[in-house]
């Protein structure tokens, strides 16, 4: 089944869900993370399929995420590592895994994740950038951004109306 296209949504979630939505993606993503970076370690690792892991790989490396790294020349051999745009997707796996730890686990989760610089066992959380407090989406608001051309801002504001009036109406 082809899945739906995002790259062209004016959405940031959306077009970074276009390049690191698709199953064992971040699944990938976390095991070279934690250092396994070639090919056999990581679809013995994750028991996945050759062509899957191939194909995962080769869209991680157009995207520019990852990037290929010869390790043996005769044959040649390459190891997979995370660039500066993979490297910055690590809060966000370590937010989805406090999220994982909290709701499916139940509070006892298969890994427990120390903090290197204090010793302590933390919990990712996303706070301002400006003030350091954490935020939740009921505290922020959105409005349209340069990146949003005229017209998908005009659609942005007509969403946002009729989206305050259903509320208002219940």
């Amino acid at each position: 089944m082809k899945r739906s296209d995002f790259s062209e949504m004016p959405c940031a979630i959306a077009r970074a869900f276009d390049v690191i939505g698709e199953w064992w993606t971040p699944l990938i993503i976390r095991n070279l993370f934690l250092g396994n970076r070639r090919f056999e370690a990581l679809r013995k690792n994750l028991g996945i399929s050759k062509k899957i892991l191939a194909d995962r790989l080769q869209s991680l490396v157009d995207a520019g995420v990852v990037k290929k790294r010869l390790y043996e020349h005769s044959p040649p051999r390459y190891e997979y590592v995370l660039t500066e745009m993979g490297q910055e997707l690590g809060p966000i796996l370590l937010a989805i895994a406090t999220w994982g730890e909290k709701w499916l686990w139940g509070g006892q989760p298969p890994l427990v994740l120390t903090h290197r610089t204090c010793g302590h066992v933390f919990q990712a959380r996303v706070v301002c950038s400006h003030c350091g407090e954490p935020v939740e989406f009921n505290q922020i608001k959105a409005k349209p951004g340069p990146g949003m051309s005229s017209e998908q801002a005009v659609s942005w504001v007509e969403w946002r109306k009729e989206l305050a009036e259903l509320v208002n109406k219940n």
